[in-house]
């Protein structure tokens, strides 16, 4: 049983109150996680890198990265005509894998940790890349093991979502969309990851090549337009006029009619 505490309209503005004044600090820390990470590891983010053999191929293609992230349901769903119609590379972060099988797609690619996806992601026949830091660390290889089912290993440091997205980028994508990953300081504040600062990098990596897919649903939720409206109707009179065209019923009461007259006319000059 859970318990709760109730939040009243002044205690709601007072803790909102807090939060402003303290957003410069948070800023602060969070620049100076920056500046820390980039004097460590910034030679290592614009290195070559070693890529694993995967079956799956990048070069000339789009490559869709799927985290499970806000609003990721809404932003795959409105990106259907666009998966249908420049079948991108389908790459799943952890449970951005069980994501895109929710939404009807398979990946073709799955990337992370392997902590926070299913079994049938795994088992559903894509690339499994594990993500192994610099340092040695590995977590969720215990999974892939337990599993038994064969990966790559892709040793790079930050986030998973970093590596998917500098894998696609070094395997020749022309182009990356983002769905569901951090992309704002927000974001970056409220995961509260020393490694966020890594995101801030690889997005300077890979520059125009990345296209945030964020709030893409947005743009699909419009007005009904009048000429819509208006073709509509078009579209149901010019059904009606083809079935009254077509259908025997229509054509059986028309003879009646022109029987009816014919019959009428005859009668009228036969007696003159």
């Amino acid at each position: 049983m859970s318990t709760g505490t109730p939040l009243t309209e002044e205690g709601v503005e007072t803790s909102m109150a807090a939060a402003r004044r303290s957003i410069g600090g948070e800023l602060e820390r969070f620049a100076s996680n920056t500046l820390e990470y980039i004097q460590r590891e910034a030679h290592r983010l614009f290195e070559p890198v070693e890529l694993p053999e995967l079956r799956t191929e990048f070069r000339g293609r789009h490559a869709l990265v799927v985290v499970r992230g806000h609003d990721y349901r809404s932003d795959l769903a409105a990106l259907r005509p666009y998966i249908r119609e420049y079948r991108p590379v389908l790459v799943g972060v952890d449970g951005g894998a069980d994501a895109l099988l929710e939404m009807g797609f398979h990946p073709d690619v799955i990337v992370g940790d392997f902590d926070s996806v299913s079994e049938r992601a795994v088992r559903g026949g894509a690339d499994l890349v594990h993500h192994v830091h610099v340092d040695g660390r590995a977590p969720g290889r215990e999974n892939l093991h337990a599993w038994e089912v064969p990966y790559h290993e892709f040793v790079m440091d930050g986030t998973s979502e970093d590596v998917a997205m500098v894998l696609a980028y070094e395997a020749g994508a022309t182009l990356i969309v983002a769905v569901g990953t951090h992309a704002s300081m927000v974001e970056f504040l409220d995961k509260g990851r020393a490694g966020m600062s890594s995101t801030f990098l690889t997005r300077l990596r890979l520059g125009p090549v990345l296209v945030d897919a964020k709030g893409v649903n947005r743009l699909y939720e419009g007005r009904v337009r009048r000429r819509d409206m208006l073709l509509l109707v078009a579209a149901a009179l010019l059904a009606m006029v083809v079935v009254s065209i077509v259908a025997e019923p229509i054509h059986v009461f028309l003879d009646g009619i022109r029987l009816t007259l014919r019959d009428l006319w005859f009668s009228l000059t036969d007696r003159f």
